[in-house]
């Protein structure tokens, strides 16, 4: 009873889509007959993620695939009309931090109500492959959510999220940081051949366990440490099964297009694709530069190299104060950090590289400025009052500089305290929504309002990334149509990542599907009030099974690992 459909030449769809449908055929099973499929989504407007115009049409589940997309004949055993509504793949959140989240609570719901079905983990550090003294320093160092660490590797971990149950499928890249402190620790050290040799074992061995690539993050101690060399190494060696490389780069301000270079140097010299994790000109000073960047961009593109970006759709990024201060004064990890803190003449050199550009780092504090720095995050209960403060409202509390203020409140809190810089150009953000090769991720947790997510603050893109596209600007800024933007959510990344039958509305593929409302999906967050859910999707079928219905969250968690290329053929 399944028919598969076949789209009509442009003439004949356009005077469909005029009149309104394609029309459904009548159910043609016999009478008594067992239901041909287990879901059929009736009459919606379909966004295949192909980047073509929308149809009106269903879309027909049975198990965990896509079946039929189109006029779609026989029966369900659940029948939803979606007239009136968007149906589209699921969307990709291209850059994850719903690691710990998902440990917390596993319905990820910022993001599935948003209509998000993968997490795409990994920037820099990723959960695994630990050895003991990182499983000990992992453990100590946890906020808020606490959880024993019971595996070893990335694959395990995945595994081990898959098996406890999720709502939104999950995978990752293997972190670069991660690999260099297994063998590395810490320090400001370069690898010998030996060490170089391991890393890159490290590497294979996530490759094998599905990892996506190598993620790197090169602000931060210690990823920063790591020299173009050694991250060309470890990216060939991913690159042989298949892997990408994606980083949030050295710089993102006052050395931007350096750093794009490095980038494209190592994507040149491992021969593998590279992505820009949230691309952005970070300080006014460095607003004007995106032209030079994408010029960059597309020259690499038309050389043969395929380079890509993501982004997120704020003008303010969130990370922690440890962006505030040098990497020298890092090196050895957090606990070696804080204990040079509390050192008068160290306090004295960190406090006067705050005030000016960094030579050799990225000095976002100087970027954004004191009272352009909200404070989000506190372990300590002493200093969780001071959620949502700017950094120069403390200081002016506690009569102190804002440089000796953050040093101390890294002391006080033994974390890299969680913070909002703001940073970015609302322009820049509507001219790199345009790109074609834009894809989009968070760059946050997946996480809900309640429990434990409400002992910090959150930046509103936690909750609002994907819905503030959709709302802001495609339908009321009308920026780029809405079968680019979903094209943009989902094809696109899932090409990117090599992911094999995700991404699209198309037969035989996984009936991750999200439907929603086009004039109503919005937004609600606000830095203000951050932990507020984004309004217009209905219904999300992740796996075919139903996490999202009429608004409200099932419970189900048919999530599960999504492994890359080189799964299974690079040990």
């Amino acid at each position: 009873t399944e028919k598969k459909m076949t789209l009509p030449r442009p003439f004949v769809l356009s005077l469909m889509l005029l009149s309104g449908s394609i029309p459904a055929a009548a159910p043609a099973a016999a009478k008594g007959a067992s239901p041909a499929y287990d879901l059929i989504i009736r009459g919606g407007t379909i966004y295949d993620g192909s980047g073509a115009p929308p149809i009106t049409g269903d879309v027909a589940i049975k198990g965990d695939r896509i079946v039929a997309v189109g006029t779609v004949d026989g029966t369900a055993k659940r029948e939803v009309q979606a007239r009136g509504m968007a149906v589209a793949p699921g969307f990709i959140n291209m850059l994850s931090w719903a690691t710990e989240s998902l440990i917390a609570d596993p319905r990820s719901e910022s993001d599935i109500r948003q209509g998000v079905t993968l997490e795409v983990m990994g920037e820099g550090s990723s959960m695994g492959p630990y050895n003991a003294t990182m499983k000990r320093q992992e453990t100590e160092r946890q906020g808020d959510i606490r959880y024993t660490i019971e595996w070893t590797s990335l694959g395990d971990y995945l595994g081990w999220l898959e098996k406890r149950g999720i709502s939104t499928n999950v995978a990752s890249f293997v972190g670069a940081a991660t690999v260099r402190v297994h063998e590395l620790g810490e320090d400001d050290v370069d690898p010998n051949p030996e060490q170089l040799a391991r890393m890159k074992a490290l590497v294979r061995q996530a490759m094998n366990e599905g990892a996506l690539g190598v993620g790197s993050s090169l602000i931060y101690a210690p990823g920063s440490y790591a020299e173009t060399d050694e991250l060309a190494a470890l990216m060939t060696e991913a690159g042989k099964c298949g892997g990408m490389y994606i980083s949030h780069m050295r710089s993102e301000g006052d050395r931007l297009e350096q750093a794009v270079d490095e980038l494209i140097e190592i994507a040149r010299r491992s021969g593998a694709p590279a992505e820009i994790y949230h691309l952005k000109m970070a300080g006014r000073s460095n607003w004007g530069k995106l032209d030079a960047v994408v010029k960059k961009i597309e020259a690499a593109r038309a050389a043969g190299l395929r380079i890509t970006t993501d982004m997120y759709t704020y003008t303010a990024g969130a990370t922690g104060l440890d962006a505030a201060m040098p990497t020298w004064v890092q090196a050895g990890g957090l606990e070696a950090w804080i204990e040079r803190l509390k050192d008068p003449a160290t306090r004295a050199r960190v406090a006067a590289e705050m005030q000016k550009p960094g030579s050799d780092w990225e000095n976002l504090y100087f970027g954004a400025g004191a009272d352009k720095m909200i404070l989000t995050g506190f372990k300590n209960e002493a200093l969780k009052p001071l959620t949502g403060k700017t950094l120069a409202e403390v200081a002016a509390m506690r009569g102190k500089s804002p440089e000796e203020t953050a040093m101390d409140l890294v002391i006080e809190d033994g974390s890299r305290v969680g913070t909002v810089y703001f940073l970015m150009s609302e322009d820049n953000v509507r001219k790199q929504v345009q790109l074609p090769w834009m894809s989009f991720g968070s760059d946050a947790a997946s996480q809900s309002t309640e429990g434990v997510f409400l002992k910090s603050g959150a930046h509103p893109r936690t909750y609002g990334n994907f819905a503030r596209l959709l709302g802001r600007y495609v339908r009321d800024e009308k920026l780029i149509t809405l079968e680019e933007a979903v094209r943009r959510l989902t094809t696109l990344p899932a090409t990117n990542l090599g992911i094999a039958e995700r991404g699209a509305l198309k037969p035989g593929y996984y009936a991750d599907v999200v439907v929603f409302d086009p004039a109503a999906v919005a937004d609600r967050a606000t830095f203000e009030q951050p932990h507020r859910y984004a309004v217009g999707m209905r219904d999300v079928y992740v796996n075919g099974v139903a996490v999202l219905k009429d608004g409200r969250h099932s419970d189900a968690t048919p999530g599960r690992a999504v492994r890359g290329k080189g799964f299974g053929r690079c040990g």
